[in-house]
């Protein structure tokens, strides 16, 4: 799977926040609205395209990739780039996952020489078997009530 990454614009994320996930993943759902769309639009989102030149994911740096109600524990509070990640829902559970993960890494760590983060609902396992064969490692937990657990690699 080859890819490719664009700055995020008001189409791809307009797209993205329509995409619907099957339960339990529906956690993961968004609203078209004009806080979702500034949100993306003003913070270090990127869109993913593969070789048909089909929007098929996105990932998002800084406090952007941060569950807020993780600052009260102090589960950012070390220096570290934080990332989040989606994948067009009708991709899930393809096999797909490496390929697609391996590119946000990579270009990530292009980028920056600070260790990465990561914060994902701990139901999520498909994604937390994912992130733990790229040697990510699970740090800390905190329920907002759903419960999330952050996950750290170092360079």
């Amino acid at each position: 799977m080859k890819l490719s990454l664009r700055e995020m614009n008001e189409k791809y994320a307009s797209e993205i926040l329509q995409w619907h996930y099957a339960a339990p993943y529906d956690f993961y759902n968004n609203d078209l609205s004009d806080e979702t769309l500034q949100e993306m639009l003003e913070n270090p989102y990127y869109a993913i395209f593969n070789e048909r030149e089909e929007l098929i994911g996105y990932y998002c740096t800084g406090t952007a990739a941060q569950v807020p109600k993780g600052h009260d524990i102090g589960a950012y509070a070390e220096c570290y780039v934080d990332i989040g990640i989606g994948m067009k829902p009708n991709l899930t559970g393809q096999g797909l996952g490496t390929a697609f993960f391996s590119f946000i890494v990579k270009t990530i760590q292009q980028e920056h020489q600070l260790p990465l983060r990561l914060t994902v609902a701990r139901f999520n396992k498909r994604a937390i078997c994912l992130y733990e064969k790229f040697g990510f490692v699970k740090d800390s937990e905190f329920s907002t009530p759903t419960v999330f657990i952050t996950m750290l690699k170092k360079v």
